[in-house]
């Protein structure tokens, strides 16, 4: 990921943004370099949020007492959307 100044990005914001949006480069902000913020298009930050979702559901149920058939359970429907939901009829 290419690395941008806080300073480069203030005079550059404009042509960041659309880099980011249109093309889907993302770029990491430094402040004296060291990396302080990230910039990245509205679809990689859905696809961020909804990895952190997943995580803290499959989290919470491992800790859960007897209740291990909900954490298998959340990893057979993650593996169906990944899978497209293919591999089981459920025709009537």
């Amino acid at each position: 990921m290419p690395r941008v100044s806080v300073a480069n990005a203030k005079s550059r914001l404009s042509e960041l943004i659309a880099k980011s949006a249109y093309a889907h480069e993302r770029f990491v902000i430094t402040r004296r370099n060291k990396p302080v913020a990230a910039l990245v298009s509205l679809e990689d930050l859905q696809i961020i949020e909804q990895h952190e979702e997943r995580q803290g559901l499959a989290s919470i149920a491992g800790k859960w007492k007897r209740f291990e058939e909900v954490a298998v359970s959340l990893e057979n429907l993650h593996l169906l959307r990944q899978d497209g939901g293919k591999g089981r009829n459920v025709s009537l």
